[in-house]
């Protein structure tokens, strides 16, 4: 088939690579415009851009699929004549001219097991929240946010001390698994759209850096959810003698102390008390101006 894929950052890689692996024709990729970065505000293209180039597929980048633009969008994308509309993580929402243009339509790769998390953090919600499980649901693109009919889905345990960031990486690849088995089974007409029960929606906003500082008051398993949850952006924080630690990675002691919530229970591995006065154990930091490292490292060189 003839694919138009739509993405933005790395967990769109591995779907745009599986489809540049397989007999399927990538013959254009729509991702969102080059950003600055780092302290030299420099222009960085984003993962799919670069993926893109090296492979010679004709990237574009427009600000806003809709509006002004639309008419010059339409005129890609009948050039490029899809079969389907491949999007995962693209960043826009497609308008109906875009999402009635392909003969299959569009299919979009959520990395939740819809319609549990419709929205732009459902990584790291899940995470946040202390679900057990997450996976990845490909559906057909609706109007509505995250909303389509549900092609296939696949699920995976979340480990106790996973971050977020290491479940986008395991998920990624897992989006690619998935949307090769929904196109397999659209081309041999064997896919079953399921409309997804709204009652049992649940939405995951995006994370914004008001997350970030750690409030001891709550239970030992919610800080530490929420400290894997924000690793590494927009990152869980504190401050030990005056100054801000960022906090990336945590376990839970399994002790309770008798001491006030935010309090240090035991200086030697910075163990916190909790509202429920159960402790958990910072594991990787960075201090500002400092660099991420193990626990044990900052300790040897920062008295508490």
């Amino acid at each position: 088939m003839r694919i138009v894929f739509m993405g933005t950052p790395e967990f769109a890689v591995p779907p745009l690579q599986m489809l540049i692996d397989s007999r399927h024709e990538v013959t254009a990729v729509f991702t969102q415009p080059d950003k600055p970065k780092n302290r030299g505000h420099k222009l960085t293209p984003p993962p799919v851009k670069e993926l893109a180039v090296t492979h010679d597929i004709p990237v574009y980048q427009p600000v806003s699929l809709r509006g002004d633009q639309l008419g010059s969008i339409m005129e890609i994308l009948d050039k490029a004549s899809p079969d389907v509309i491949v999007v995962a993580a693209y960043g826009q929402i497609l308008p109906k001219e875009v999402l009635d243009m392909p003969r299959f339509g569009c299919i979009n790769i959520h990395s939740s097991l819809l319609p549990k998390y419709r929205g732009a953090g459902p990584i790291q919600w899940a995470v946040i929240n202390g679900e057990k499980e997450t996976g990845v649901t490909s559906m057909l693109m609706a109007e509505g946010l995250d909303t389509g009919d549900m092609l296939v889905k696949r699920s995976t345990p979340i480990g106790e001390n996973e971050t977020a960031d290491e479940l986008h990486d395991r998920l990624a690849v897992m989006g690619a698994e998935v949307l090769s088995e929904t196109l397999d089974r659209l081309e041999n007409g064997t896919l079953v759209p399921e409309k997804q029960d709204d009652s049992l929606s649940t939405y995951a906003p995006k994370l914004t850096k008001e997350l970030c500082p750690i409030d001891f008051s709550l239970p030992a398993r919610q800080v530490h959810n929420r400290i894997c949850g924000l690793s590494s952006w927009p990152c869980a924080t504190t401050e030990i003698n005056g100054r801000r630690l960022k906090v990336f990675r945590s376990q839970l002691k399994g002790k309770k102390y008798d001491l006030p919530a935010g309090t240090i229970a035991d200086k030697t591995d910075l163990t916190f008390v909790c509202g429920d006065g159960y402790g958990v154990t910072f594991t990787e930091v960075q201090a500002d101006s400092g660099k991420r490292m193990k626990t044990a490292d900052f300790l040897r060189g920062n008295h508490i």
